[in-house]
């Protein structure tokens, strides 16, 4: 048997058992391991150990749970509760005004957090019984609250920037700021088609009624938002700019994000030992869950080269017509349909390795790429039938709603993702311009 019937039969076994309901981490290492003794013998050993050494000494990955813990401690101290009052006060006398101030939320609690679940949950628990109170459709809002917690995986600090800057090569500074306008271009499209939809049928999303908003006083409106919206922004400033004005590493950033996170809370009156003990449950079972795919992965893409698989990828993409175009655009396409049955850190892992090689001798640049990626990879959160954010949303939605609701409002917003996702692959410098002007990109 050859190396390359192997290295195939690799990528099968890992399949098979992903589908028998083996945790990731362990099926990926699993199948490493076994086609790896059965190509090097007990020479792999010698060689996986150090691939794990560079994985847990990878000083950059440090960020991951310092921005999980920063994101999970504002979650769960309930500070998004009154940015999402606030906002649907501010933007509520227009027609789709709550699902205008919904996407902003998702936006803010993207950079605050970058987690879907928290952003969900969130949301649905607080906006989703009292849209459909004010006779908001029930697909459009919940569309709109799904596709708001998306937002958090484009818009740094986001973990899917932080691992494809492992993958790809690049600092995270650069993908961060590379992903800072196509998350904002994400939101506004988000924006329009409410809007617009709203004008054109505005008993799907009427405003809120005067009589509600007339009893907040604008004074008292901007006293809410300085309190309660400006703190987490200016933590978003502060750490993101300290990252892409080269004043600190995306380390010592989410160490001060943490740390600022924490006053925040504690200054809100939030804080207490529940909260402490929940959120730092929460991010070592994250970070847990993320280590152990990265060991696992590195296991199994070890073997994968040593059996000549990425010369096997290379060939396959090389046969795709219309040449590096239709290599991109066969990329996407997979990527794709693999979020419809797979979460992204497999994708990540598991696929990426795969494919990225080729790309890298091909010349591409990878800051665009890794970004393009990462918009893509945002898609498999709202995508049927294994979608995280219609998974959050129906375990919380009130029992009106039901799961073909849910289906039926996030299929428009996929369709604006892949509009999105269409205008940064045809325009490159809406990722590239931000890094190359402020020095990340020569």
């Amino acid at each position: 048997m050859t190396n390359e019937t192997l290295a195939a039969l690799e990528v099968l076994g890992f399949v098979v058992l992903l589908l028998a309901g083996i945790p990731v981490g362990f099926a990926i290492a699993a199948a490493g391991i076994v086609f790896g003794l059965l190509g090097f013998g007990h020479n792999l050993f010698s060689l996986v150990p150090l691939q794990i050494y560079g994985v847990a000494t990878n000083y950059t990955l440090l960020a991951v749970p310092l921005f999980v813990f920063m994101g999970v401690l504002l979650e769960k101290s309930r500070i998004a509760e009154e940015m999402l009052d606030v906002m649907g006060l501010m933007a509520g006398k227009l027609p789709g005004g709550m699902s205008v101030g919904i996407i902003v939320i998702g936006i803010l609690m993207g950079a605050a957090t970058g987690i879907v679940g928290a952003t969900v949950v969130t949301v649905s628990l607080l906006s989703l019984p009292t849209l459909l109170k004010r006779g908001y459709h029930k697909g459009l809002a919940c569309g709109t609250i799904c596709a708001s917690g998306t937002l958090g995986q484009i818009i740094p600090p986001s973990l899917i920037l932080i691992l494809l800057a492992d993958l790809v090569g690049e600092s995270i500074g650069t993908l961060f700021a590379a992903a800072l306008i196509p998350g904002v271009m994400l939101g506004t499209l988000y924006i329009v088609y409410i809007l617009v939809l709203a004008r054109i049928r505005p008993d799907l999303a009427p405003p809120i009624p005067f009589e509600e908003r007339s009893g907040v006083t604008r004074r008292e409106l901007t006293l809410r938002a300085v309190k309660g919206v400006a703190p987490p922004i200016l933590l978003i400033v502060a750490v993101l700019g300290s990252i892409m004005g080269g004043i600190a590493a995306p380390t010592e950033a989410a160490s001060m994000g943490a740390l600022g996170a924490l006053l925040i809370v504690l200054f809100s009156g939030k804080f207490n030992l529940q909260v402490l003990r929940g959120t730092m449950r929460s991010t070592l079972n994250v970070n847990a869950m993320i280590m152990l795919i990265l060991f696992g992965s590195r296991t199994f893409s070890v073997t994968f080269r040593g059996l000549n698989g990425d010369e096997l990828i290379d060939r396959l993409l090389s046969a795709i017509p219309g040449g590096f175009w239709g290599t991109i655009v066969f990329l996407m396409g997979v990527l794709f349909l693999l979020g419809f049955f797979m979460e992204w850190i497999e994708i990540c892992y598991i696929v990426l390795p795969l494919f990225l090689p080729f790309f890298v001798h091909q010349h591409t640049n990878m800051v665009w790429l890794a970004t393009v990626i990462c918009a893509n990879l945002q898609t498999s959160f709202l995508t049927p039938p294994f979608g995280w954010a219609l998974f959050f949303i129906k375990g919380v939605a009130p029992p009106e709603v039901t799961t073909g609701d849910i289906y039926r409002g996030v299929i428009p917003f996929i369709g604006v993702q892949l509009v999105g996702l269409a205008l940064l692959m045809a325009f490159p410098q809406i990722s590239l311009w931000l890094p190359t002007a402020i020095g990340w990109i020569k």
